[in-house]
């Protein structure tokens, strides 16, 4: 069998970074074997749908690079690819359950089952709907043929349930955790189509899966306990079921538990690669954060999964590679907001100084500050220093204009002989006609060596007339950069206020 793999969401909100996870694993394994990877979207459960969100799933991915190559509007060899659309087929399965007596009708209310859990609660036990209690509960196990059909078509509401054999061991295995057993004496009977007339997660999941002849199955640990009704489910209906792996979670960075966007509003990092609104409020996205798409697709391949080597940087090319399922760990994986920006550090100082000017070129545009300055030269100078390309502008801000306050903390450096000093350096830089930062360097050291004036009653305070702190590359690129007029204008400012 070819391999096809998918990812699943339900556009319930934004996709968590956890999601994206998920599938990029399916989009590396896919790549990785020649295969397809295709998005389902799962809106089965239409009370929880949220506008914009399935559209919002889709950008996320293209923005990331990780397109599925099968999904709505899209190359649809299997479609509809929304499940709400594929709705009409699903009770014909649910019916061949029903004949073949893998499935039975329940026609208990609500407030029936509530008040039996109520009544376990009370005697300090749990309610389950499974094989101690159904044949004494009001479904077709225990009402004649005729009388059910009776009911159906007085318009009855009812479900269909899943009717789990009983004193089984299930084996099974999964390709991350290995052997896996469940006692299907331990497993309740789950409801596979719903009185509303749509099949739930577990009956269109399975029918889905098995149309569009998906190999694998690669899904969040979330959905382990649902792996034996899975594939009993495709035992009931004669099918071969997919390989398994069920991946790690993704940890809180403190503390124990599953990320969260809790964890992101606490500790200020998203959880979503795309910024998110409502009416409630912004949630941030690591796109609108200054995240390279390729940084975001590195540190998410690395939470749960590696090559067996110290690498740490790794193409999107690289990571089809090498990926392998076997190499991912069963234990969870700590989330590392500061991690992450180092990733995109790395990223960032690997890209060229004239792809990264034109970026910043746009933060100025925005700011309404023209220059003739060199950008690519600015860059070159300040990104070492820089995570995100967000960052240029208060790294390099003194570059184009001169500072209006000065750090209070570095002007205790100003001593009541630095007027003077820096009337000399205005001198020495006037004498000046190579005005280049090697020239510049070398004239103003001698200078200062041979009046025997110490190079931090020189440096520091120039540093600060200029830039306005103490920050900032090489001091005399900076003076090459800004120009001698500019230069002399600033230290004469910082005189004057200082």
């Amino acid at each position: 069998m070819s391999v096809r793999v998918r990812f699943a969401p339900s556009p319930t909100g934004p996709l968590h970074i956890g999601g994206v996870r998920t599938a990029l694993f399916n989009y590396l394994f896919a790549k990785k074997h020649g295969g397809t990877f295709y998005l389902r979207i799962e809106d089965t459960d239409q009370t929880r749908f949220v506008p914009g969100a399935e559209a919002y799933i889709f950008e996320a991915l293209e923005w990331l690079g990780i397109a599925p190559d099968e999904t709505v509007g899209k190359n649809e060899k299997f479609g509809p690819y929304r499940q709400s659309e594929r709705k009409a087929m699903y009770q014909q399965y649910a019916d061949q359950l029903i004949h073949s007596g893998w499935a039975y009708y329940a026609f208990d209310s609500a407030e029936s089952l509530d008040a039996m859990r109520k009544e376990a609660e009370a005697n300090g036990k749990t309610f389950i709907y499974n094989h101690s209690v159904r044949e004494q509960l009001d479904n077709s196990l225990t009402v004649s043929r005729e009388k059910v059909a009776e009911r159906i078509a007085a318009g009855e509401q009812y479900v269909i349930r899943f009717k789990t054999p009983v004193n089984e061991i299930l084996e099974l295995k999964d390709i991350i955790r290995g052997d896996i057993k469940f006692d299907t004496n331990l497993l309740d009977d789950k409801v596979l189509f719903k009185s509303d007339g749509m099949p739930t997660y577990h009956l269109a999941n399975i029918v889905d899966d098995h149309l569009m002849e998906t190999s694998h199955v690669i899904r969040g640990e979330e959905w382990l306990p649902s792996l034996p009704l899975h594939v009993l489910l495709y035992k009931a209906f004669g099918w071969n079921a997919p390989e398994f792996a069920h991946l790690p979670l993704i940890l809180k960075p403190i503390g124990n538990g599953k990320l969260s966007k809790r964890d992101g509003d606490k500790m200020g990092f998203p959880v979503f690669p795309l910024e998110w609104k409502t009416d409630e409020g912004t949630s941030s996205g690591y796109r609108e954060n200054g995240f390279f798409p390729e940084a975001v697709i590195n540190f998410l391949a690395l939470l749960g999964w590696n090559d067996g080597t110290e690498q740490e940087i790794f193409s999107l090319e690289e990571l089809v590679e090498k990926f392998d399922l076997n190499r991912i760990h069963k234990a969870g994986a700590k989330f590392d907001p500061e991690k992450n920006k180092w990733f995109n550090h790395q990223y960032l100082i690997g890209k060229s100084d004239v792809s990264l000017a034109e970026s910043f070129k746009v933060i100025l545009d925005k700011k309404r500050i023209s220059t003739a300055l060199d950008l690519t030269k600015v860059v070159s100078l300040i990104k070492e220093r820089a995570n995100f390309v967000t960052e240029f502008w208060d790294l390099a801000d003194y570059f184009f204009e001169a500072p209006t306050t000065y750090d209070e903390k570095a002007a205790k450096n100003w001593k009541e002989e630095t007027p003077a000093l820096m009337q000399q350096v205005i001198s020495e830089l006037n004498k000046m006609e190579d005005f280049t930062s090697a020239n510049i360097e070398t004239l103003l050291k001698e200078w200062m060596t041979a009046n025997e004036i110490g190079m931090g009653k020189i440096m520091q305070p120039l540093r600060l007339s200029l830039v306005g702190a103490l920050k900032g590359p090489h001091l005399f690129d900076i003076i090459e950069m800004i120009g001698k007029a500019e230069t002399v204008k600033r230290i004469e400012k910082a005189i004057a206020s200082l």
